[in-house]
């Protein structure tokens, strides 16, 4: 809890440091001032990716059970990262007609979340199935569980993005949300990575034996198919 509290803690300094630079910045349109503070939006988006959520534990499941390389790794971690925080840039530039329909209390999108853990259920299925038959992992399938993990909204995303708006200057909120994209791209490329790098370590000490590395394979597709599928079963629940 106290390292959970930390973590608030200086998100909430960057953001209000930040608040004022957009304030400073919609006063005077001087980039130079904005732009020797967006390197924060770095650690910001970094630090808020290490507090819970952000799909780490559907990222590391996926990555643990598929067959993907490091770079696939990294650019389906990419990919989360990108429609994260993209598609919170998207809801708020486009808040006016879509805010209504997408969401239903500040900082979140139920509709959209709906739809995340929907299509997460049915790649959980998908894995299940693989699992159980032994059939080869499909290529595109972890671009599609990036996009479907990414599609629940970053809050703070759409906080930086409002009070921009609401100050007239949109594109200032935009570049924060660009540098923030890097740092919640760091924290999900080291899941990523550690994910792809157990599962290969996994599979090289047990390289002597096919049939158990057949049979650890399957298992592991399997109970990721399976907790993909507890949480979205979870979600529709609540």
């Amino acid at each position: 809890m106290g390292l959970f509290q930390d973590l608030v803690a200086i998100q909430r300094e960057i953001y209000l440091a930040f608040a004022d630079r957009i304030g400073e910045f919609a006063k005077t349109g001087d980039w130079a001032l904005l732009a020797a503070y967006l390197p924060m939006g770095i650690l910001f988006g970094a630090v808020h990716a290490l507090t819970p959520g952000h799909s780490k534990a559907v990222l590391a499941t996926y990555l643990t059970a598929s067959k993907a390389s490091v770079p696939r790794g990294l650019a389906v971690s990419l990919v989360l990262s990108f429609v994260h925080v993209g598609l919170s840039v998207l809801i708020a530039l486009l808040s006016l007609p879509l805010v209504s329909v997408a969401l239903g209390s500040v900082g979140r999108a139920p509709l959209l979340e709906d739809i995340s853990r929907g299509l997460l259920g049915v790649i959980g299925l998908w894995m299940l199935w693989q699992g159980w038959r032994g059939t080869g992992h499909a290529h595109g399938q972890g671009m599609a569980a990036g996009i479907a993990a990414g599609l629940i909204p970053c809050p703070l995303t759409l906080f930086v993005m409002t009070f921009a708006i609401s100050r007239g200057v949109p594109e200032a909120g935009v570049a924060f949300a660009a540098v923030m994209m890097i740092g919640v791209a760091i924290v999900l490329g080291t899941v990523a990575l550690a994910a792809v790098l157990f599962r290969q370590q996994l599979l090289r000490l047990l390289a002597a034996r096919p049939c158990t590395v057949d049979a650890v394979t399957r298992s592991i597709q399997i109970i990721a198919g399976l907790v993909l599928i507890a949480m979205a079963l979870n979600t529709i629940a609540v």
